[in-house]
């Protein structure tokens, strides 16, 4: 497996182009399957988690086409023996592994059509490797009207459960089985809209009920609805290609249901976690950095934070600048909840930052009960964490000192370079695959901003 060694205490300065956002694109993906018109979408991130989920539909029988540098279409998908598939090279080449590894900012554009679904089964071998995989759930029923689909399993950062999915999903009229680690869902006569409030505001169930709804007959109203961005990007697709949705962005979501939808073309928005762990990491090092197309409003809780801990946040033209200039970092302490508050998503970053800052922070968890894995592995670093449940209490030390170190999670992984950034010495992260499902191209970012980082191949 690959790994990354960095040699921490060199400032980033320059600029970094923000990519698209996994949790908006892959949502945007599985939309694809609700019609049999193309639907194309530009500023996708190259990831290897964008290319697990490409397999999947593929699979499904949706074709994908990339339009390549010269604005031609180039076929990812190929058929063998009446199947439609994905193959290993392909799939590397959307995860920007492919024979071509020269980093090239700017997204991607892809094109899928599901003219025919030509199965609604979803194998436990693609689903087990990314969560989101299960959000074809909903789309294959709304469609369909039956899927076969595997229980997406545990997580390393929690148990995030479906039961909010399948009750949102049995609210609309579908039959719903569990058999053998699988979920079989149909319905009698399609689905049927419904009043459906979910218990907590959960991204995914709003997701997948959201999806499943459009082409439900009558009107669905969705209380106690998720208000990410990544939400309303995927409902403003919907509303692209037919649907009617009203309430966008907010927590009450109304969607009259449709017979058919139709093709469209939308832009994946900003990746406001890489943005966050950029802007995390600069003010880490000091420096001066521009992150180029991230757009401020999509996580100011996460920017007061930082503002709050002696970073300068200047939102400019382009973007964000990021600059520290010797100033000691201040403690805060910060909560995670559901947006817009402080993201789960960017917890590890800012605790990496905070372990450099003068006197103690508190890190409450809400959302994950198993999000502090981070937490062993920055004590490596020298940073000094003391956890109380769901509270992290970091004491802020004089210096951190490199060491080998082992990524757990997505979040957590990441988190670990910004600390590494700072540390005397070297630093190596094994397990960087957790990097790649998430980060473009983290360590050619990193380094065009004076940051000594490489890969090393595994």
């Amino acid at each position: 497996m690959d790994r990354i060694r960095l040699t921490g205490g060199y400032e980033l300065n320059g600029t970094i182009p923000i990519s698209g956002a996994k949790n908006a694109a892959l949502p945007l993906m599985i939309a694809s399957l609700l019609t049999d018109e193309p639907l194309v979408l530009t500023n996708l991130p190259r990831l290897t988690d964008i290319a697990t989920l490409a397999r999947l539909l593929a699979e499904l029988g949706v074709e994908i086409d990339v339009m390549n540098s010269s604005g031609e279409w180039e076929t990812l998908t190929s058929r063998t023996e009446g199947r439609l598939s994905l193959g290993a090279d392909q799939a590397k080449r959307l995860a920007g592994f492919g024979p071509d590894t020269k980093y090239r900012p700017g997204g991607r554009t892809l094109r899928l059509t599901a003219k025919k679904i030509e199965s609604t089964h979803a194998d436990y071998e693609l689903v087990s490797r990314m969560r989101a995989s299960f959000w074809v759930l909903g789309p294959l029923l709304g469609r369909c009207g039956e899927a076969d689909v595997s229980l997406p399993g545990g997580c390393a950062i929690g148990t995030r459960p479906v039961d909010l999915h399948l009750q949102g999903l049995e609210k609309l009229g579908a039959n719903i089985e569990l058999d053998k680690g699988y979920v079989i869902a149909s319905t009698k006569g399609g689905l049927k809209g419904a009043e459906i409030r979910f218990s907590m505001p959960s991204v995914g169930a709003t997701h997948n009920v959201l999806m499943a709804a459009v082409l439900a007959k009558g009107e669905t109203v969705i209380e106690n609805a998720a208000r990410e961005p990544e939400i309303t990007n995927l409902a403003e697709c919907l509303v692209a290609m037919g649907a009617k949705i009203d309430g966008i962005g907010t927590s009450t979501l109304r969607i009259t249901g449709v017979d058919k939808l139709h093709g469209a073309e939308v832009a994946v928005i900003c990746d406001r976690i890489e943005a966050g762990t950029y802007a995390m990491a600069a003010g880490m090092t000091g420096g001066d950095v521009t992150l180029t197309g991230a757009d401020p409003a999509l996580f100011e809780a996460a920017l007061q934070a930082l503002s709050a801990a002696g970073v300068t946040v200047d939102h400019t033209d382009k973007g964000i600048r990021i600059t520290r200039s010797g100033t000691p970092l201040t403690p805060v302490d910060i909560v995670t909840q559901p947006y817009p508050a402080f993201p789960t998503d960017l917890q590890a970053q800012f605790m990496a930052l905070m372990t450099m800052a003068d006197g103690n922070a508190q890190m409450t968890e809400t959302i994950f009960e198993n999000r502090f894995m981070h937490v062993q592995e920055l004590a490596r670093l020298g940073a000094l964490v003391s956890l109380h449940g769901d509270r992290a209490i970091v004491s802020g030390v004089k210096a951190l000192r490199g060491a080998p170190v082992m990524a757990t999670d997505l979040r957590a992984s990441v988190s670990l370079v910004i600390a590494g950034l700072a540390a005397e010495g070297e630093t190596t992260i094994s397990r960087v695959y957790h990097l790649d499902r998430g980060f473009e191209r983290l360590e050619d970012k990193l380094s065009a901003c004076g940051a000594d980082i490489s890969r090393l191949p595994g």
